[in-house]
């Protein structure tokens, strides 16, 4: 797997190409922003002509798929408009839900505000569904397991903003900027105050996994994408502190499914 500072190559064939992606990345163009870094003409200078199958947020990490040719890009298409591509995402959120399993059914409407956010609206929004798992608190945070079933900009984001939960430092859902720091977990903490960093200090969701019928073998397929540095940090001193590992449960869960 080859790995760049802005991507990891998952898998390749002569059909798709599955990246891992960094934060702060766009996934193709960006209609507010001509100048961001986009994936699509980084991944380019190493495949060739790519056609995007779908998006994940900026500022979120983790899994993207591209087609490779017209067909594999219609198929793509195809299964996406049917619901029939499965997506799990991580994300580590500030309080505490008051639900073990939720399902949140609020139509969406991107672009709701002046700050181009995603807006629940009965009379303008669009059917979104998005399925949401309580895996463990971990102190003043909790780790989230998320299956949205439609594919709306900002869809998890705005669905647990609805319901009173923001993901760790979204630049625009959350009032609270704080990144998660050791010092703020650890009951003996002997760092120096004035030098510590934050163990994560962006948005911290990441696609995780995706599942969906090969466009040329007609085969299953699944693929995960690894945490990033900052997550994967984020992550481990968390379950040592508290016991509540995100992978380990969500390995357990889909071995039980």
């Amino acid at each position: 797997m080859k790995t760049t500072p802005d991507y990891s190559v998952i898998h390749s064939d002569d059909d798709i190409i599955v990246l891992n992606k960094k934060s702060g990345l766009c996934v193709a163009a960006d209609r507010y922003d001509e100048e961001a870094p986009r994936l699509d003409l980084l991944a380019q200078e190493e495949f060739g002509k790519l056609f995007a199958v779908h998006r994940i947020d900026k500022d979120t990490s983790g899994i993207v798929v591209y087609a490779r040719n017209e067909a594999a890009h219609k198929n793509l298409c195809d299964q996406f408009a049917a619901r029939k591509v499965h997506k799990i995402y991580h994300c580590l959120v500030r309080g505490r839900p008051l639900w073990q399993d939720l399902k949140v059914t609020l139509p969406l409407m991107p672009d709701g505000d002046a700050r181009h956010r995603t807006v629940v609206s009965k009379t303008h929004g669009k059917p979104s569904v998005t399925e949401f798992h309580f895996i463990g608190a971990c102190g003043p945070f909790s780790w989230l397991e998320a299956r949205p079933l439609t594919g709306r900009t900002h869809q998890i984001r705005a669905h647990l903003n609805a319901n009173n939960l923001s993901i760790v430092c979204d630049p625009l859902y959350s009032g609270n900027q704080r990144g998660v720091y050791l010092s703020e977990l650890k009951k003996r903490w002997n760092g120096d105050p004035e030098m510590e960093r934050p163990l994560i200090d962006r948005l911290a969701l990441h696609a995780w996994k995706i599942s969906f019928t090969h466009p040329a073998s007609g085969r299953q397929v699944e693929f995960i994408a690894p945490y990033p540095k900052d997550l994967e940090v984020t992550r481990k001193q968390l379950a040592k502190i508290f016991g509540v590992d995100p992978l380990a449960d969500s390995n357990a869960a889909e071995g039980q499914s």
